[in-house]
């Protein structure tokens, strides 16, 4: 009887220390993105390349609006949006996608639709102008750090 009242207790405290880890890990500076925590990698990672509502036509608002561009601050050459939520896209790091050793990139194993903004007027920012084209059937290959921190490619399906 009394460990049947105790069980819950442990579970709660096996839990907590868990979430800590968890928590813990993301929060850790990741080599690759100097100074910047997995967590800030991950932000970035969704602003740039998740928007489940973004449709060709909204390239150039959308990449203003969200700030995206080169690391020199200048107008991105190109910048990919993968239309769906951020669970679904952070599940190819979690089981979801297929490790490739050689790229040590991750390919997603469902396909998803992608809208690719391509720069078609050089100019300084904030007056980047873009062309969309959405990809109704592609894989998405990204790097993992246990949660999605940089966008690689899109796989062409030859359905589109």
């Amino acid at each position: 009887q009394r460990k049947m009242k105790t069980l819950p207790v442990h579970l709660l405290v096996c839990l907590l220390l868990l979430e800590a880890v968890v928590s813990e890990s993301l929060n850790e500076t990741d080599a690759s993105g100097p100074g910047k925590t997995i967590f800030e990698r991950y932000k970035k990672f969704k602003r740039q390349h998740v928007d489940k509502q973004m449709t060709e036509k909204k390239c150039t608002d959308v990449i203003n609006q969200k700030s995206i561009y080169s690391n020199d601050n200048s107008c991105k050459e190109t910048n990919t949006f993968i239309l769906a939520d951020a669970n679904e896209v952070k599940s190819i790091c979690e089981g979801q996608g297929d490790y490739l050793h050689e790229k040590h990139l991750t390919k997603s194993k469902r396909k998803f639709k992608v809208v690719v903004c391509t720069l078609t007027r050089k100019a300084q920012k904030p007056r980047c102008q873009y062309e969309g084209k959405l990809y109704k059937s592609r894989f998405v290959v990204v790097q993992c750090t246990g949660v999605p921190v940089q966008y690689a490619e899109n796989i062409l399906n030859f359905e589109d």
